[in-house]
C-alpha cells in the first residue's frame, strides 16, 4: 500500500536548481536509503516529504491519517522531564486507555444500570488495549533505553541537564517508541557507539513501518536499506538493493548508457556524413534528405556523467620511522583522577593500520590526546620509537584557526610553498577560486574536515592518530580519504565508529574498556566474529553453571539462544497454566450446565414460568460462556503446540 508519494516536487534557491522533477513512491514495507553528495539536497527534500518545508513546486500526498516520525541531524530532546517519564509520553494514547479501563471496572463492580453499554465497550478497550501491547510499553520503554545505553540510573535524571549526545540519542528512542507509519531519519548514526549502533540495526530491520533514511554510514545501510535512492546533480533516480547493491548496479547502468550513447553517436556520424556527400548529387538528393529528416527527428542522448567530482589526495612521508612506533605498558587514561579504562598495554609497530574500538565515554579520544601529548595519562609512560613524526586529526577541528582564511590556514604554516603549490594542494580538496578566500568560520562541517585533511597530507608524517577522520565527509569522499589511507607508507592509528571503513584499513583492532585493551590481528569483521566466539563460549560455561549469562555487545548468538530458550520456557509455563485454568472453568460450567438441567427436569418446575424463564438464561449464559472458553481452550492448545 502506497503511504506517500511525491508528484513533480523541486526546490530553488533563486536562479539555482537544488533539485527538480522529483517523483518517489513510500510504501508501507519501505525500506530507503537515500543518499547523495553534501549539499545535494537530502535533508531539505526529507523535510518536504514530512512537511516541514514546502516545495517550490509539485505536492506530496499521503494516505489520510497517517502519521510520520521525522529526526533531523543532531537533533535533541527538549524536555524539563526526567528521562523515563518522558520516554512513557510516547504511550499516553494507551495511558488514556488503561484510564478509562479502571473507570469503567470500578463501574462494573458497582452494578451501574448501563451494564450492557459498559461491558462492550470494556470489551473493545481490553482488546485494543492488548493488540497495542497495553500490557508491554513499559518493558518495551526499558528495551529501548538500554538499547541506546541508558540503564536505570538515567531513569529519574533531568533531560535537560543530559549532553547534546544523549539527548540525541534519547530524541531517536522516543520516536521510536511512537512507532510511526513513516519513520524518516537524517543521520541517525551520529553519536552512536558501534555496539549501539548494531543494536538499531536490529531494531530496524524489524520495523513494521516504512523507512527513509539519510546515512554517510555504509554498513549501516547495507544492514537496513533495501532500496537506494541516488540523489545527484539535482535528479533522483532509484536502485533496487541496499548500498553495496547500488554501487554495483549503478556501475552497470552507467557501462549500458556509456554503450547507448556511443552506438547513437556513431549513428549520427554515419547520417551526417551520408548527407554531407549525398546532398548535392541530384541521383541521391532525396535519400540524403529522407537521412536528414531523421536526424532532425531523432532523440538525442545526452553524455553519461560519470561520479560527480570527488577530492584527490594522498599521505606521503618524509622518511621512514622505526620499526618501534610507539609502547605503552599498564598504562590508565581517564579525568580529573577518575580512571576510564586500564590497564592500557599498547605495542604499535611500523606500517600496522590500528582501529580503537569501544563504547562511547570509555576514553578512546583521550587515549588520543595522550598519545599526541594534549592531555596526561593517568598511569603510564608512553614511549616512541625512534624517528617517529606524529600528524594528528582531531575531531573537534579545534587546531584550526578561526580568523583565517582556507588559504593561510595552510599557507601560514609553509610559507616557503609557493602559492601556486598550494591552491594545487587545496583543489585536490575541492577548495578552487573563491572558496580559498572564505575564512574558516563560514565553513560548514564538511568544509572543516577537508581542511584540516588538507592540512595533514602536507606535513609527511610518519605516524597518523585520527580521531573520526570521516565525520562530517560525505560516503564518495571517504571512499577517496580510504584509498589514501590504505597507500599511506607510514602507521596509522584511529578512531572511528564508521563500520565500513574500519574494515577496509585497520589490519589490527584494540578494543578498549574499563578492563583495558584487547589485542584482535584483524580487521572489523574479523573482530566481531572472535567477540562472538568468546561471548559463546562465555555464555555455555554460565549456563552449564545454572546462571544467567552476562556478556558484553548486542551480537552474542549464545546470549539470544539462551535468552530465546528462557523465553520460549516461560511461554510454555503460562500457556501451560492458563490451559488448566479454562480447563477447570470449563468443567465448572459443564457441572453448572448439569445442575440447571435437573432443575428443569423436575415437577416443581413444570408450571413456574418464572423459574423457568430465570433458569433458561442462566442455561444461555452459561452456555455462550463455555462456548467461549472453547474457543480459547482451542488457540491455546496450538500455540502450545508450536512452542513444542
Amino acid at each position: 500500500m502506497i503511504l506517500l508519494s511525491a508528484n513533480n516536487i523541486a526546490r530553488y534557491f533563486g536562479s539555482e536548481v537544488l533539485f527538480e522533477n522529483i517523483q518517489l513512491e513510500i510504501q508501507d514495507t519501505s525500506r530507503l536509503a537515500l543518499v547523495g553528495r553534501n549539499g545535494a539536497g537530502k535533508s531539505t527534500l526529507l523535510k518536504i516529504i514530512c512537511g516541514k518545508e514546502m516545495a517550490d513546486k509539485g505536492e506530496i500526498t499521503q494516505k489520510r491519517g497517517i502519521s510520520i516520525g521525522y529526526l533531523a541531524q543532531n537533533t535533541g530532546l527538549e524536555s524539563e522531564e526526567v528521562v523515563y517519564q518522558e520516554m512513557l509520553k510516547a504511550f499516553a494514547h494507551l495511558q488514556e486507555m488503561e484510564q478509562r479501563m479502571r473507570y469503567l471496572e470500578g463501574e462494573i463492580a458497582s452494578g451501574a444500570e448501563n451494564m450492557e453499554s459498559i461491558l462492550s465497550e470494556y470489551d473493545r478497550l481490553q482488546h485494543d488495549f492488548k493488540e497495542q501491547n497495553g500490557y508491554g510499553y513499559e518493558s518495551e520503554t526499558r528495551s529501548v533505553l538500554h538499547g541506546f545505553q541508558f540503564d536505570e540510573s538515567f531513569y529519574d535524571r533531568k533531560i535537560s541537564e543530559l549532553s547534546g549526545g544523549q539527548r540525541t540519542r534519547l530524541a531517536l528512542a522516543k520516536l521510536l517508541l511512537q512507532k510511526p507509519e513513516v519513520l524518516i531519519l537524517d543521520e541517525p548514526t551520529n553519536h552512536l557507539d558501534i555496539e549501539t549502533l548494531s543494536w538499531l540495526e536490529g531494531y530496524l530491520q524489524n520495523y513494521r513501518g516504512a523507512l527513509l533514511i539519510v546515512s554517510h554510514d555504509r554498513y549501516f545501510l547495507d544492514k537496513v536499506a533495501t532500496e537506494t535512492l541516488e540523489l545527484s546533480r539535482r535528479k533522483l533516480r532509484k536502485f533496487t538493493g541496499n548500498y553495496s547493491k547500488y554501487l554495483e548496479l549503478k556501475e552497470e547502468l552507467l557501462q549500458s548508457e556509456l554503450k547507448e550513447y556511443e552506438k547513437q553517436q556513431s549513428e549520427i556520424a554515419k547520417l551526417e556524413d551520408f548527407v554531407a556527400r549525398n546532398l548535392v548529387r541530384a541521383s541521391t538528393t532525396k535519400r540524403a534528405q529522407s537521412r536528414r529528416k531523421q536526424l532532425e527527428k531523432m532523440e538525442r542522448m545526452e553524455k553519461p556523467l560519470g561520479d560527480e567530482k570527488s577530492v584527490h589526495f594522498g599521505f606521503q612521508i618524509e622518511k621512514p620511522s622505526g620499526n618501534v612506533v610507539l609502547q605503552l605498558e599498564n598504562g590508565a587514561v581517564g579525568y580529573d583522577g577518575e580512571i576510564l579504562s586500564e590497564p592500557i598495554d599498547l605495542d604499535i609497530r611500523r606500517t600496522e593500520a590500528i582501529a580503537l574500538v569501544g563504547p562511547n565515554g570509555i576514553g578512546k579520544s583521550t587515549l588520543l590526546k595522550s598519545i599526541v601529548d594534549k592531555l596526561p595519562l593517568i598511569k603510564g609512560e608512553i614511549r616512541l620509537g625512534a624517528g617517529v613524526s606524529i600528524g594528528y586529526y582531531d575531531q573537534e577541528q579545534a587546531n584550526l584557526t578561526s580568523n583565517k582564511t582556507v588559504l593561510r590556514e595552510l599557507w601560514d604554516e609553509h610559507a616557503t610553498t609557493p602559492e601556486k603549490d598550494i591552491r594545487n594542494v587545496l583543489g585536490g580538496f575541492l577548495f578552487s577560486g573563491e572558496d580559498v578566500e572564505k575564512t574558516i568560520p563560514l565553513l560548514s562541517g564538511g568544509e572543516k574536515a577537508r581542511v584540516a585533511l588538507a592540512k595533514l597530507s602536507m606535513n609527511h608524517e610518519n605516524f597518523l592518530v585520527l580521531d573520526e577522520p570521516t565525520n562530517h565527509l560525505d560516503i564518495d569522499n571517504k571512499e577517496v580519504l580510504e584509498n589514501a589511507l590504505i597507500d599511506y607508507a607510514g602507521t596509522l592509528l584511529f578512531v572511528s565508529h564508521d563500520r565500513y571503513f574500519i574494515n577496509r584499513i585497520a589490519t589490527k583492532i584494540i578494543e578498549l574498556s574499563e578492563k583495558g585493551t584487547k589485542v584482535y590481528l584483524g580487521d572489523y569483521d574479523y573482530y566481531l566474529e572472535k567477540k562472538e566466539e568468546e561471548e559463546a563460549i562465555l555464555a555455555l560455561e554460565q549456563m552449564e553453571n545454572g546462571e544467567m549469562p552476562q556478556v558484553e555487545g548486542n551480537q552474542s548468538i549464545a546470549k539470544q539462544n539462551y535468552q530465546q530458550s528462557k523465553e520460549s520456557q516461560r511461554q510454555l509455563r503460562a500457556l501451560t497454566r492458563k490451559i488448566e485454568q479454562i480447563e477447570q472453568e470449563m468443567s465448572e460450567k459443564e457441572d453448572s450446565l448439569s445442575k440447571i438441567q435437573e432443575e428443569l427436569e423436575q415437577a416443581s418446575y413444570e408450571n413456574n414460568l418464572e423459574k423457568l424463564t430465570k433458569s433458561d438464561k442462566n442455561m444461555k449464559e452459561t452456555q455462550e460462556k463455555l462456548d467461549e472458553l472453547m474457543e480459547e481452550w482451542a488457540s491455546l492448545s496450538l500455540e502450545l503446540e508450536e512452542l513444542e
